[in-house]
């Protein structure tokens, strides 16, 4: 994806010896905390933070599903406000890359409460959320993994697809602005100028499945008074990377707000894996509750498994 605004790094280490305390980069008035153990490790800070902010092999990550084959295991379940399951699907489904098109076949399902209406669609925005980013429908051709220039736009839609592409946004770009969202769309922007009052931005060395990996963190200030707290929607967001390639391996991220026309708390958690030369999501999960004016409260979660891929 395209950058949105140009970001001019200046970076700003102390000399002398080095102690077990964290050290700074400035990027556009906000100060990022490096760890001792990324200062010592002379890594270029600078390439990686300009990563961060312009990542597209997330969003790439989902769109390789796009041309190759693979099995999921999908189990998603929606719940009352007592947390007692009301509906859920449980099924293995194999995508079919053919010819430039992709199919699905449904290996096994099974189905609880009222999951489907009367015409096979889905009683809930959470299913056909989880169906646009795994499930296809009839046979589809002419897609590609390519993500250079695209921009997700969510005002050129209408209804239920627009809430999906919003969601879509809120899941593939965190962290940035999403528009027509009442109230809080600009606050979901964590690399505008005024987020640098309200979060704390942290630049790590950590191990994930036996691997060193550099971790990018992103927690609201400790500080922030009573009214500055209502501004945060980002409780927190995490991002391991590859330290050769600096490609996402997992991302989580917990999002509340709370308002009388639009409220919700969602978390997140991808881990990713690599087939040949393809990034590709292996595990995600996915809990939330969302609250929209005008349209039924939704709680529920998913958990996609995929494996078996091949081109």
């Amino acid at each position: 994806m395209k950058l949105v605004t140009t970001i001019a790094l200046a970076v700003v280490l102390q000399t002398g010896f080095l102690h077990a305390q964290d050290s700074s980069v400035t990027v556009e008035k906000k100060v990022i905390a490096l760890s001792d153990i990324v200062v010592r490790a002379h890594f270029d800070y600078k390439t990686l933070i300009h990563q961060i902010v312009n990542d597209t092999t997330f969003y790439k990550a989902f769109r390789n599903l796009r041309v190759l084959n693979y099995e999921s295991f999908n189990a998603i379940q929606m719940s009352d406000k007592k947390n007692r399951t009301i509906a859920s699907l449980n099924s293995r489904t194999k995508q079919i890359r053919k010819d430039g098109c992709r199919t699905m076949e449904v290996i096994e399902e099974s189905t609880t409460g009222d999951f489907y209406n009367s015409n096979h669609g889905y009683n809930y925005m959470t299913a056909e959320l989880y169906a646009s980013l795994f499930f296809t429908k009839g046979k589809v051709c002419g897609e590609s993994n390519i993500v250079k220039g695209f921009t997700f736009n969510p005002n050129n839609k209408q209804g239920t697809d627009k809430h999906k592409e919003q969601l879509k946004m809120l899941f593939f770009n965190p962290g940035k602005k999403i528009p027509d969202i009442p109230f809080i769309g600009n606050k979901l922007d964590l690399y505008d100028e005024s987020a640098a009052n309200k979060y704390d931005y942290k630049l790590d060395g950590k191990e994930y499945k036996g691997k060193f990996c550099y971790t990018f963190s992103i927690v609201p200030k400790t500080s922030l008074w009573f009214f500055q707290k209502s501004g945060i929607v980002v409780d927190e967001m995490t991002t391991y990377f590859d330290p050769n390639t600096l490609e996402v391996l997992y991302r989580k991220y917990t999002l509340s707000y709370h308002a009388g026309v639009y409220s919700f708390d969602v978390d997140m958690e991808v881990e990713m894996t690599k087939y040949k030369n393809y990034l590709l999501p292996e595990t995600l999960r996915y809990k939330g509750e969302w609250n929209v004016i005008l349209k039924k409260k939704e709680k529920g979660a998913f958990t996609a498994s995929i494996f078996n891929f091949k081109e």
